[in-house]
C-alpha cells in the first residue's frame, strides 16, 4: 500500500526527515522504480535535484548502469561509490567536488566518465584500476598533474584537460596510444614535448590558449591528424615537415571545422602572408624553405 511504502522508504533512509526533492522524488515509491530500462543500460538520472550529498536509497541500486549526477551542490562522493560496480557511464559533472573517493577503481566496467567543471587538485592514482575506460573529461577543475599510473589506461581514447592548470603535459599521456582525441586548450603548456609523437592514432589535438612558443617537429609525424589546434599561444614560426600531416584538409577560423587552427599567433614574416593565402600556400612554402 501507500503507506507501507512511505514507512519503507523511511526505514530504508534510517532519518526522521527526507529532504523535500528527495521525498517529491520517492514519496511512495521503490528506489528501483526510478531505474529506467533502455535498450542499452539500465540508467538513472538526477540531474538538477539541488542535492548537497548523494542520497542513500542510490548505494543499493546495483543494477545501474549509466548514472546521471550532474549540476548538483554535491562536494563529496562517499565511498559506497564503489559498490556500483556494473557503471559503465558516469557523469559528475558540475558540481562542488574536491577529490573523487580511491573506491572508483572498483569500477571495473566504466567507460566513461564525466567530471567536468568541479573543484579537483588531483585524480586519485586508483582511477587507472578503471581499464576499460574510453572517455575521461576532467575540463574545468584545478588539476596541475596526472599520477603515473595513468599510463594504464590503454583503452582510452577521449581525454579532455582543458581549462586547468598543466604547465606540461603529463608524461603518463604519451603512453596512451590509443588515444584519438586530446584537448589540452586553457592551460598553461609552454611547449608540447617531442614525446607526443607516440600519440599515434591522435586524430585531433587542441592545445589553443597556452603559451606554446613552438611547435616540435615530431608533430609532424602524427599523420592521422585531422584537427590541429594551436591559436591563441605565443608560435613565431612553424616546423618544416608541417606539410606532412596531409589529412589537414585547410587553414581552419572556425573552431569546430577540422583543419589547422593557428591564428592568434605572433609569427614571424611572411608567414602570416603566407597563412593568409590558404594551407597549400603555406605547405609548399615550407617544402621550399626546406
Amino acid at each position: 500500500s501507500k503507506n507501507e511504502g512511505r514507512r519503507s522508504m523511511v526505514f530504508l533512509r534510517k532519518g526522521p526527515k527526507l529532504p523535500a526533492w528527495e521525498d517529491a522524488l520517492l514519496s511512495g515509491r521503490e528506489p528501483k522504480s526510478l531505474l529506467k530500462r533502455g535498450l542499452r543500460y539500465v540508467s538513472l538520472s538526477l540531474i538538477m535535484k539541488g542535492m548537497t550529498n548523494t542520497p542513500d536509497f542510490l548505494w543499493g541500486l546495483h543494477e545501474v548502469q549509466k548514472l546521471n549526477l550532474s549540476h548538483n551542490q554535491l562536494v563529496v562522493i562517499p565511498p559506497l561509490l564503489g559498490k556500483l560496480d556494473r557503471l559503465v557511464v558516469l557523469n559528475l559533472g558540475g558540481n562542488c567536488l574536491k577529490n573523487l573517493p580511491k573506491e572508483i577503481g572498483l569500477l571495473r566496467n566504466l567507460k566513461v566518465l564525466f567530471v567536468n567543471m568541479n573543484c579537483l587538485t588531483e585524480v586519485p592514482a586508483e582511477l587507472s584500476l578503471c581499464r576499460k575506460l574510453e572517455v575521461l573529461s576532467l575540463s574545468h577543475n584545478r588539476i596541475s598533474q596526472l599520477p603515473l599510473s595513468f599510463t594504464d589506461l590503454t583503452s582510452l581514447r577521449k581525454l579532455n584537460l582543458s581549462n586547468n592548470r598543466f604547465v606540461q603535459i603529463p608524461l603518463c599521456i604519451f603512453a596512451l596510444r590509443s588515444l584519438h582525441f586530446l584537448h589540452l586548450g586553457s592551460n598553461r603548456l609552454e611547449n608540447i614535448g617531442e614525446s607526443i609523437q607516440y600519440l599515434v592514432n591522435l586524430q585531433i589535438f587542441i592545445a589553443e590558449n597556452n603559451n606554446i612558443r613552438s611547435l616540435p617537429r615530431s608533430l609532424c609525424y602524427i599523420t592521422t591528424l585531422e584537427l590541429l589546434n594551436v591559436d591563441y599561444n605565443a608560435i613565431q614560426t612553424l616546423p618544416d615537415d608541417l606539410y606532412l600531416l596531409h589529412r589537414l584538409r585547410r587553414i581552419a577560423w572556425n573552431p569546430v571545422d577540422k583543419g589547422l587552427h593557428v591564428t592568434h599567433n605572433p609569427l614571424s614574416r611572411p608567414l602570416p602572408e603566407v597563412v593568409e593565402g590558404g594551407l597549400d600556400a603555406l605547405f609548399s612554402y615550407l617544402r621550399e624553405k626546406k
